[in-house]
């Protein structure tokens, strides 16, 4: 496998390839198992919801939804050295708990206040770094597809993940905030025009219709009302009736391209998780994940230096590989020997998503460098650079998910435990 990813093969390809060729020389097996496997792999009731999350995403950004969050918080903060900063992150963490897409954050966000900060004259590294980088925490925020993905290959419940996410997606933000005022205090970065009352009250208007989606996924959850995958289909639908016939900037020309898109999205998703099912089920028949927990247990009986092992293994392949292909080659292989050390498997969920979402933009390979390319029109010799503090940032903020527990357990222990 990792010869053929070396080789630029697409991952799905590797995968099912690497399988394949193992099989048919080492083995007797059929290789129609590996299709089973990997068809039973997409073939889950948790992966329903995703569809829905990325469906109802695209169409907040078409619908105008995702504009008027983004207004809603300038009015708010714009007003501070730096306001447009935080807007930046701000609004990311909300379309975070709107979209769970690290990707479609970093586009729906990134369109509108990248050129607003080049305007206002913000460092170029700073603005560069700081898009590129806010998106990730959609992927710990609830809903997050990733965490989805983490739920499927495991058995841990989304609802208690998701509000796993609410305290460590709120603590990784607050980190950057944080430098946000920093950086802001010695270099004086502009402000807006103070908002009057009537324009921050016109603003909190006019968001109204779009900050109910997190209210109707979350609390529908949280109340036990839906399901994850009915909290997702309901805000699917709504947010077509508010882009549709309040906003009124969703025609039906429009939402038949948002369903194709979602569409495409969803495939690329799926076979890539179907693959990486195949070829989770093949390491397991194998043993690889035993004979790697046996080895690991008799060097480390410790879950704190195992801590310290998942958080180097994780930033490490977080470099090269989409979030998640690898939860699902790695959670199999950390699950049972995190439970063995007495590491709450939810909180181990946590951890590995905060890894993969600094491993989005982390060089070389993070997808938000990419995507952030194409929205900035800069060289990636310009990019690495200007991520790279904020890779230090998040860092402190995963050492704080991982070493203080109650950060992301302390919700879901006063729902559950």
């Amino acid at each position: 496998m990792i010869a053929l990813l070396l080789f630029g093969v697409p991952i799905f390809v590797a995968l099912n390839l690497a399988v394949l060729v193992i099989m048919m020389i080492f083995t007797d097996m059929s290789p129609m198992i590996m299709i089973q496997k990997a068809f039973a792999g997409v073939d889950k009731f948790a992966l329903m919801s995703m569809p829905f999350f990325i469906f109802a995403a695209n169409v907040m950004v078409v619908g105008g939804l995702a504009d008027r969050i983004l207004r809603f918080t300038r009015s708010i903060v714009g007003r501070v050295s730096g306001g447009l900063a935080y807007t930046t992150e701000a609004s990311c963490m909300v379309f975070g708990a709107l979209s769970g897409s690290s990707p479609a954050t970093v586009i729906a966000m990134g369109k509108v206040l990248y050129p607003e900060m080049v305007r206002q004259n913000y460092p170029e590294a700073f603005s560069l770094g700081l898009i590129t980088s806010s998106g990730s925490v959609a992927l710990l925020i609830p809903p997050s597809i990733t965490m989805i993905i983490y739920a499927t290959t495991t058995g841990v419940s989304v609802g208690e993940l998701f509000m796993a996410g609410i305290g460590a997606g709120l603590v990784y933000g607050f980190a950057t905030l944080v430098y946000i005022f920093i950086y802001s205090k010695r270099h004086t970065l502009p402000k807006d025009a103070k908002a009057s009352m009537r324009e921050i009250l016109i603003a909190t208007r006019d968001t109204a219709w779009s900050l109910m989606v997190p209210v109707i996924i979350l609390g529908g959850i949280y109340l036990g009302v839906m399901t994850p995958t009915e909290a997702a289909g309901v805000s699917a639908v709504y947010a077509i009736f508010v882009g549709m016939f309040v906003y009124k900037e969703l025609s039906f020309k429009k939402l038949l391209e948002v369903s194709r898109d979602s569409a495409v999205t969803c495939a690329q998703v799926l076979v890539l998780v179907a693959a990486a099912q195949a070829f989770g089920w093949f390491l397991t028949v194998a043993r690889v994940p035993q004979t790697i927990s046996t080895a690991l247990l008799e060097n480390i009986n410790s879950a704190w230096l195992f801590l310290v092992l998942i958080n180097i293994i994780l930033l490490i392949v977080g470099m090269f590989m989409e979030g998640i292909a690898a939860i699902i080659i790695l959670g199999p292989l950390f699950y049972p020997i995190a439970v063995d050390l007495g590491i709450d498997p939810v909180h181990l969920g946590v951890i590995m998503v905060a890894n993969l979402a600094i491993g989005n933009f982390t060089p070389p390979f993070g997808l938000n460098l990419f995507v952030a390319t194409g929205i900035t029109g800069m060289k990636m010799a310009k990019l690495v650079p200007a991520v790279m503090v904020y890779v230090v940032v998040n860092i402190i903020a995963l050492l704080i998910i991982t070493y203080i527990p109650e950060v992301s357990m302390f919700i879901p222990n006063l729902a559950y435990k």
